[in-house]
C-alpha cells in the first residue's frame, strides 16, 4: 500500500495532478423562441395524393383561387421525406386546420368560395377527406418529428363554417347569427360574428348543451358515435368543466395531441373570444401534451411543454404585453399564450439591421421576457405584406431569419411566390399553389430560396440567432453584430456581418471567440482561426455567418 502511494505521488508530480481536461459535446436544444417555423396552407402546397382530390364534391364555379387545388397532408410528408424543410433550416411547421371543411360554398363579396383554407369547420372530430387521412397525419408527425421537426396545427374555436344548402346551422344553444362585430369596443369583437353568415360559437357560455343533431346523426353514420360520447363522458367527468360549446371544441383539439402527438396549436382569431377561454384551453392542451408524453416515452422529443401561439389580428411587438381595445388592454400572455405573432414587423422591415435587431432584442429581454413572438412578412389573410411586388426577395429573407423571435416562412417566401394573381379578389392573391416548377426552371427562384436555405440553417443550428441577446460589434467600416444565448449548460454565440464588400474582410470577434479557436462561416463555407481578435474571411459574399468549428 505504502510503495501504491509513493508511485501515485510521483504521478502527481509529473503531471501535476491535473485530470485531463475533455471537451464535452451537448446537444442543441431545440428552442421555441428562436424557432424557424414554416406555414402553408395544406391544399395549395403540395399534392401528394390525386387521388382525394374530388373525395367530396365541391364542383360550383368559384372566384379564382377560391377552390380546392389538391394540396394534401401526403404532399407535405413527401417533401419531408425529400428533406426541403431540412435544407431550408425548418424546425417547426404550421399548417392550416386539419378538420373537415363544409360540403357547400358561399360568396361573401369576393367570388364563391369553399373551405379550401380549413377555417370553415363542419367537424372538429375529423380529418377533411380532401387534405388526407388519420394514418397520413401520423405518419407526417412521425416523420417530421424523426427529423427534428415539430408540428403545429391551427386551432379554431371562435365560429363554425358559414351556413350551406350542405351544411346547416348549428342549434341556437351553440351559437349567434347576428349581430355582425362592430369592433369598436372590447364587448363589440365578441359577442357577434366576425361576416355575415359566419355562425359564432357562444364562448361566453357555461351553460350544458346537447350535442348538435347534425352532429349525431353524421357520427352515426360513420359508425363511431359511441365512441365520440364515451369519450366526452370521460372528458368531462375527469375535467370537471360544463358541457359547454367551447369545452366541447377544447376536447376535439386536444384529440389531436393526444392521438398523433403533435407540439403545439397556432389559434385563429384569439381576441374575439373572452381571454378566460384561452387560459383553460391552454390548460387542456398541456394536459394532453404531458398525457401523450407519459403513455408514449419512446416518442417524448425534449422536455419543451405544449406551445400555444396566437393570432391577436393587429398585436403588435410596440404593445410589449398588451392588446389596446380601446376601452380595455388585455395582457394575452398572462392567459396561457406563450406567443403572439407580431404584425409590426412587415412594416418594421422597411428599419435598419440595427433599428430591427436591437428594438427586437431589448423588448423580448425586458418587458416579454418569458415569451415570444412570431415575426413574418407575409401571410394567408394580410393583404399589405413587406415586398409584396417581391422585389426584395432576399432582403425580406435577411431581416426575417435574423430578427429575434420565432421567423414565421409563409409558403413561397423563399420562392419568391408572386403575391399579385390576376383575377383574384380578397386575399385570395396571397394563396396560390406553390410555385415547385420555378424552382426547376427560374435562376431568380434558385437564387433566393439558396439564400433562404443558407441562413435559415444557420438559423436553425444557433438558438442564440433567434432567442440570444443581440449586441452590435461594429457600424463601420462595415456592420456586425453578435448573438449570444445560454440555457442551463448550454452556450451558444454567434458573429454575423451583413452588407460586406465582396473579397477580403477582417472581422472583430474578440468579445465573442478567443484568440485560436477555430471558426467556420455558414454563408460562404470558409473555415479560419481567429488571431489578435480578429478574423480574415475571403469570400464573394456579403454576408458572413460565423460559429464556432
Amino acid at each position: 500500500m505504502k510503495q501504491f502511494f509513493s508511485t501515485l505521488i510521483l504521478c502527481c508530480m509529473i503531471v501535476g495532478c491535473s485530470p485531463k481536461k475533455e471537451t464535452v459535446q451537448i446537444e442543441t436544444p431545440f428552442v421555441w423562441e428562436g424557432a424557424n417555423l414554416y406555414f402553408l396552407l395544406i391544399d395549395r402546397f403540395n399534392n401528394g395524393n390525386p387521388e382525394n382530390d374530388s373525395i367530396i364534391r365541391r364542383d360550383k364555379e368559384t372566384g379564382v383561387l377560391r377552390n380546392f387545388m389538391g394540396g394534401d397532408i401526403k404532399g407535405i410528408t413527401q417533401k419531408i421525406d425529400e428533406g426541403y424543410f431540412t435544407d431550408l433550416g425548418i424546425n417547426a411547421i404550421w399548417m392550416t386546420p386539419v378538420v373537415e371543411q363544409i360540403h357547400g360554398s358561399v360568396d361573401e363579396g369576393t367570388g364563391n368560395s369553399y373551405g379550401f383554407h380549413g377555417y370553415w369547420t363542419k367537424d372538429w372530430t375529423a380529418i377533411d377527406p380532401s387534405y388526407g387521412t388519420r394514418e397520413e397525419l401520423k405518419e407526417m408527425v412521425e416523420k417530421a418529428h424523426a427529423k427534428g421537426i415539430r408540428i403545429v396545427l391551427d386551432a379554431v374555436i371562435n365560429h363554425t363554417g358559414p351556413v350551406t344548402e350542405l351544411d346547416p346551422v348549428w342549434p341556437e344553444s351553440w351559437v349567434r347569427t347576428g349581430p355582425k362585430c362592430s369592433y369598436d369596443t372590447y364587448q363589440n369583437y365578441i359577442d357577434c360574428t366576425l361576416v355575415e353568415n359566419l355562425p359564432d360559437i357562444k364562448t361566453e357560455s357555461n351553460e350544458d348543451v346537447e350535442l348538435p343533431p347534425a352532429l349525431i346523426e353524421k357520427w352515426k353514420k360513420e359508425g363511431r358515435y359511441e365512441q365520440e360520447v364515451a369519450e366526452l363522458d370521460a372528458f368531462f367527468k375527469r375535467t370537471g368543466y360544463p358541457r359547454a360549446p367551447k369545452y366541447y371544441i377544447m376536447k376535439w383539439l386536444s384529440d389531436y395531441i393526444t392521438d398523433f402527438g403533435i407540439d403545439g396549436y397556432r389559434v385563429d382569431t384569439v381576441k374575439h373570444t373572452t381571454e378566460d377561454v384561452w387560459a383553460d384551453f391552454s390548460k387542456v392542451c398541456k394536459d394532453a401534451f404531458a398525457q401523450y408524453k407519459k403513455d408514449n416515452p419512446d416518442k417524448v422529443l425534449d422536455d419543451n411543454d405544449f406551445y400555444l401561439l396566437g393570432e391577436v389580428y393587429g398585436y403588435g411587438l410596440n404593445g410589449k404585453r398588451n392588446y389596446d381595445f380601446g376601452d380595455k388592454k388585455v395582457d394575452y400572455f398572462a392567459h396561457g399564450f406563450d406567443n403572439l405573432i407580431n404584425f409590426d414587423f412587415k412594416g418594421d422591415a422597411n428599419k435598419t439591421y440595427e433599428e430591427i435587431f436591437s428594438n427586437y432584442s431589448n423588448a423580448l429581454q425586458s418587458d416579454l421576457k418569458g415569451v415570444s413572438i412570431t415575426n413574418y412578412v407575409s401571410s394567408h389573410d394580410d393583404g399589405w405584406p413587406f415586398d409584396k411586388k417581391r422585389e426584395k426577395a432576399f432582403d425580406a429573407g435577411t431581416k426575417l431569419l435574423l430578427t429575434p423571435g420565432i421567423s414565421q416562412v409563409y409558403y413561397g417566401d423563399e420562392t419568391a411566390r408572386s403575391l399579385e394573381i390576376e383575377g383574384t379578389e380578397g386575399d385570395a392573391t396571397l394563396r396560390s399553389f406553390m410555385n415547385w416548377e420555378d424552382i426547376k426552371t427560374n435562376a431568380n427562384t434558385k437564387n433566393v430560396l439558396t439564400h433562404f436555405q443558407k441562413i435559415g440553417q444557420f438559423r436553425k443550428n444557433h438558438p442564440a440567432v433567434g432567442a440570444g441577446i443581440h449586441k452590435k460589434i461594429s457600424k463601420a467600416p462595415f456592420y456586425t453584430f453578435s448573438r449570444t444565448f445560454t440555457k442551463g449548460d448550454f452556450t451558444d454565440k454567434v458573429v454575423i456581418g451583413l452588407d460586406l464588400p465582396f473579397g477580403k474582410k477582417e472581422i472583430n470577434v474578440l468579445t465573442i471567440f478567443e484568440d485560436g479557436t477555430e471558426v467556420h462561416d455558414a454563408f460562404s463555407g470558409i473555415s479560419t482561426t481567429v488571431k489578435d481578435g480578429k478574423v480574415v474571411i475571403d469570400s464573394q459574399m456579403g454576408i458572413v455567418l460565423l460559429e464556432r468549428k
